[in-house]
């Protein structure tokens, strides 16, 4: 018995001092991780620090909308985002253009490395330690890669709003899970009406609309991952009964409507849909 004991108290030791020594391990790998991130952040600074000669401009509420309004137009004009609400995020993600993230990385929206980014790295800790941020030429490369960070599926229904509508925008975007923070609309609506971004907000046509929204919707389904070959049905043909359709796994309101002939609006109107959100199983009336 007093074999059996000790042995059981052996292996217990064993087996805390490996749980010890694996724990000491990754704090180990943690800590060396975090020393190659420093010396990453340091020749991130070091190429800024020379590109700038050293001098940064240091931007006050007011600058800083004046900085930045043009390309936020130019963008609200190429896609349809309103130009306040790129400039409100601007602001309030970048802490008015100040943050070392704005100053060495030329971040200014705090858009973080994902599998698809190639460029390069400045790690500050957010949700995580170490948090991966995108590091940009210049600022206009952060606004217009915001954008471009937009045009996915979890966004495409705020393409389908008005580009002057920045409530609507502000409170899709916490909807889709753009930030964390409940108040994410309120500080954008807020810091919009504060500085009266909305004068930069411009009105659209219906057929302008139109055409802006089939543009950007083409993009984004494009950019939605295909089915694997082995996955995809042979020669499937659409789920119909009657005049209604049965939506699929990967189905979005903008591909259904190219493939009646349709718009998007058309099949929203005859579906009684507020908002292109549809779900696998959903049937919607496809004939005029």
């Amino acid at each position: 018995m007093k074999r059996i004991l000790l042995a059981l108290m052996v292996t217990t030791v064993l087996a805390s001092c490996a749980s010890k020594r694996k724990i000491e391990q990754k704090v180990q790998q943690k800590r060396a991780q975090h020393k190659v991130y420093q010396k990453e952040n340091k020749q991130v600074e070091k190429i800024a620090n020379r590109r700038s000669d050293g001098e940064y401009a240091t931007y006050t509420s007011v600058s800083y909308i004046e900085r930045f309004k043009g390309i936020a137009i130019q963008e609200m004009n190429k896609y349809g985002i309103p130009a306040s609400i790129t400039l409100a995020q601007g602001l309030l993600e970048s802490g008015t253009g100040n943050s070392d993230l704005a100053k060495y990385a030329n971040n200014h929206f705090g858009i973080k490395c994902t599998s698809d980014w190639n460029g390069k790295g400045y790690y500050k800790d957010d949700d995580q330690k170490d948090d991966c941020f995108r590091v940009y030429k210049n600022p206009e490369e952060s606004y217009k890669d915001h954008s471009e960070f937009l045009k996915r599926k979890r966004y495409a229904a705020l393409f389908e709003l008005d580009k002057n509508d920045y409530e609507g925008w502000a409170k899709g975007l916490k909807q889709a899970g753009y930030a964390t923070n409940p108040k994410y609309p309120d500080l954008l609506i807020n810091i919009i009406e504060k500085y009266n971004l909305y004068q930069y907000d411009s009105k659209e046509g219906r057929i302008a609309k139109i055409k802006r929204e089939d543009r950007v919707l083409e993009d984004i389904n494009n950019g939605i991952p295909q089915e694997k070959s082995k996955d995809k049905p042979t020669d499937a043909t659409p789920i119909i009964t009657g005049d209604k359709y049965i939506v699929q796994q990967g189905d979005t309101l903008y591909n259904i409507s190219k493939r009646f002939d349709l718009t998007v609006d058309q099949i929203k109107i005859m579906n009684n849909l507020t908002d292109s959100n549809i779900k696998i199983g959903q049937e919607l009336t496809i004939k005029k």
